[in-house]
Formats: structure tokens, C-alpha cells, sequence
């Protein structure tokens, strides 16, 4: 795998929620636009004919990607106004006579969502209901079931979030919003191209896709609008888009989100086939250890691995997990082997570390060790020890958190409450 000509030399980039670099292919495949081909797609002639021949191919690369069947892909210019258009195009094309609008949306949405929200309460008088969430960040269908009304016209709900990970229970509030007659907007910016998106599947009505979070150049993003649905237009003009988005077309910037969506297919294939054998690998293993009906939701791949970065720099750093200070039986990666029990300038036969992961301890100067290895007895018997010892001081915190009005047993002797036989 070669690395990204962005990227070499330079800081390690983890944060793929924020922006992804262009991919080489996708900007192989913008170059002819942008210089060559240079086309209106509005344009009747011979040049405008192959700009528009190029937008519909990309707009069939991107309906693939998301499974899109029926419907329409509207390309705009940044996800921000995909989710404008989708909400405020929605509740002022779908209103109910005689009712004031009503919109409902959950708590942890992308400040974009949250301003359409907004504007429609402030301009339009639209009431808009915003579900919370649980501590991991999800929202329960039924809560969201529970606030539509029956004058309700959208539910806009993303579908991972850009901060937790967490995917939320998209099918479910479709099927819940559906059967009171309620249109479902979801903003999928950070889950495509990460794990499979189908809005069949999902039964969503509006969803939104953007091209930096894919690869392809930022100033491009892409509406799914499905079958039958009505939606007023933010800018009037030309007719371009459906007349949904009025503007000449960025036709090299939509052939690189084409060319993403393509690329981005082609990836989850890969990983899908890869994952087809886990099923079986999982129930080898048996169940889990954490107890039922505990278990996180579902992340999405790219966050829980930015998650792991940072768990694996804060052990590194001496610290646990959750970014507390090092402790007894839970040390970092770099004492690993003391809390096992191992005494203290042990050295690894195998890289010549010390107990503290130093190279070469003993003065050896680096050189692998010629002691003898522990063997897998001294390392059962020394996680055995270590779990005793969390054990112990797990049932000394239990004592020391005694229910409210009760007494020590040294309060109880010296009050007179109990009275100890003489010797």
C-alpha cells in the first residue's frame, strides 16, 4: 500500500471524521474537467453533452453506493446544504393544512440539522420536538415514536455520529415514522463508505452523502430524494438538479464524488467478503464476557478505531483506558509484564527487555537474553496473583462504601452496642 503523497513525512492523521485527503484515482479522474473538458451540462452542444454525460454517470456511481434504486441523487454543494435542503425543503413542501408544521429530531445531530431546525422555529413558526439520548449516545425508537404528532412531517436522525461512532436505530424509526405517514431525513455523511448504506434497507425518504468524507474534494455532497417526494427548492434559477438546486454544476468536483462512491463500493466488497467468516469465528469463541444487555451499540469502523489510538497512547503514557493515572494490576503497555507479577529486572529472552520494557536491560547492550524464558506456568501462576490482588482491593472499596446510617464495628464496640466477652 502506498502512502498518500499528503501524508508521508508528515504527522500521523487520524482524524478522518473531520476530512479525508483526495484519493489519486479520484483526482485522475477529475483532471480531463479541469482541464479539457470544460463543458456547461445545460449546454446543447457537443461539449455540454459530454460535461452532462459525465454528471449522470456519477450520479449513477453514488445511487449504486447507497443502493438507490428509484428516486433521484441531487448533487449540492457541501452537506450542509444537502441537510437544508432535506429539512427545510420537506416540512415547507409537506405541510398539513390548517396545522403548524412539526419536526422531530435528537439531541446529538450535526450543527447543520440543528440550524435548519432553527431557522424553520424562527421563520417559518414550525414547532420542532429534539429527542435525548442514552449514555451511549443513542436514541430510542420509541421515544422518537412517541414524540411524532399528528402534525408531524419529518424525522431527521443521523445515521453515525461524527464525535461517538454510535449508528443509530435508522430502520426502526423509519418503520415507526412511516406508519403514521411521516417523511425520514437521515444524514449518513459519516457512516458511507464505511459500512454499507442502502436506503431500501434503511427506509429512509431523504439521505445525505458527502464527498470529503469519501475521498473525493470538499465543496460537493450529494441528496438521496426518494420516490414521491415533495421538495421546495432553496435556490430558484436555472432548473439544474430537478430544479431542486439551482447553479451551473461543478462537474470535475461531481466526477471525483462518482469516482469515490465507485472506489468506496469496491472497498466495502472487499471487506464484506472478509467478514462473512466472523459469524462462525465469534460462535467458536462462545459468548462474551460482558453482561447481557450491557454491550455498546454499534460504532462506526472509523471512530472506534480513533478510539483505539487514543487508548493505546494513554497506556502508553502509564495511564488506563479512561485516562487515570496508572494503577496496580492495570498498567500500561509498558509495564505489562510487573503487573503479572514479574519480578522486577526480568528480563524477555526473546527482545532483551527488562520488566519495564526497556531494551537491553542488565547492561547487555540490547542484545537478546540468554535466560531462560518464563515458562506458561510462571505466567499463569503470576496472572493468578495479580488477579487476587485486584480482588482483594475490589472487596476492601465494597467495605469502605457501607449504606447510609450504618456503623463500623469499632463505632458499635465503643458505643456500648456490643460487648466483648473478658479474656
Amino acid at each position: 500500500m502506498t502512502t498518500h503523497p499528503g501524508l508521508s513525512a508528515r504527522p500521523l492523521y487520524l482524524d478522518y471524521n473531520g476530512t479525508t485527503p483526495v484519493d489519486p484515482e479520484v483526482f485522475e479522474a477529475m483532471r480531463p474537467h479541469l482541464t479539457t473538458e470544460f463543458g456547461n451540462p445545460s449546454s446543447s452542444h457537443f461539449y455540454g453533452g459530454a460535461a452532462r454525460a459525465a454528471v449522470d454517470a456519477a450520479r449513477r456511481q453514488v445511487a449504486g453506493l447507497i443502493g438507490a434504486r428509484d428516486g433521484r441523487v441531487v448533487f449540492t454543494g457541501s452537506g450542509s446544504e444537502a441537510d437544508a435542503l432535506a429539512i427545510r425543503g420537506a416540512v415547507l413542501a409537506n405541510g398539513r393544512p390548517g396545522r403548524r408544521p412539526h419536526l422531530v429530531t435528537q439531541a446529538t445531530e450535526h450543527p447543520a440539522v440543528q440550524a435548519a431546525c432553527a431557522e424553520l422555529a424562527e421563520l417559518h413558526g414550525v414547532d420542532v420536538t429534539v429527542v435525548g439520548v442514552d449514555r451511549w449516545g443513542q436514541v430510542d425508537a420509541a421515544s422518537v415514536e412517541a414524540a411524532i404528532t399528528d402534525a408531524t412531517v419529518l424525522v431527521s436522525v443521523m445515521h453515525a455520529n461524527n464525535e461517538t461512532g454510535t449508528v443509530q436505530p435508522i430502520a426502526a424509526i423509519a418503520r415507526a415514522a412511516h406508519a403514521r405517514g411521516v417523511l425520514v431525513h437521515c444524514d449518513a455523511a459519516q457512516s458511507v463508505g464505511k459500512v454499507a448504506v442502502d436506503v431500501d434497507a434503511l427506509g429512509v425518504d431523504l439521505l445525505t452523502v458527502v464527498g470529503h468524507k469519501v475521498y473525493a474534494p470538499k465543496g460537493v455532497a450529494a441528496l438521496y430524494v426518494g420516490p414521491g417526494v415533495a421538495l421546495r427548492p432553496l435556490v430558484g434559477g436555472g432548473g439544474q438538479e430537478g430544479g431542486l438546486r439551482a447553479g451551473t454544476e461543478n462537474v470535475a468536483a461531481i466526477v471525483g464524488l462518482g469516482r469515490a462512491a465507485e472506489l468506496a463500493g469496491a472497498a466495502l466488497a472487499v471487506r464484506g467478503d472478509r467478514a462473512a467468516h466472523r459469524p462462525a469465528r465469534r460462535a467458536a469463541r462462545g459468548p462474551g464476557r460482558r453482561p447481557a444487555g450491557t454491550r455498546p451499540p454499534q460504532r462506526s469502523p472509523r471512530r472506534a478505531a480513533a478510539q483505539h489510538a487514543e487508548r493505546e497512547r494513554r497506556r502508553d503514557a502509564g495511564a488506563d483506558p479512561a485516562g487515570r493515572p496508572g494503577r496496580a494490576g492495570r498498567p500500561g503497555r509498558a509495564g505489562r509484564l510487573g503487573g503479572l507479577g514479574v519480578p522486577r529486572g526480568a528480563r524477555c529472552a526473546v527482545a532483551g527487555a527488562d520488566r519495564d520494557g526497556r531494551a537491553g536491560g542488565g547492561g547487555d547492550g540490547g542484545r537478546p537474553s540468554l535466560a531462560r524464558p518464563l515458562d506458561d506456568r510462571c505466567r499463569r501462576a503470576a496472572r493468578r496473583r495479580a488477579h487476587r490482588g485486584r480482588r482483594r482491593a475490589h472487596r476492601g472499596r465494597r467495605r469502605l462504601r457501607r449504606r447510609p446510617g450504618a456503623r463500623s464495628y469499632c463505632e458499635m464496640y465503643f458505643s456500648g452496642s456490643i460487648v466483648c466477652p473478658s479474656s
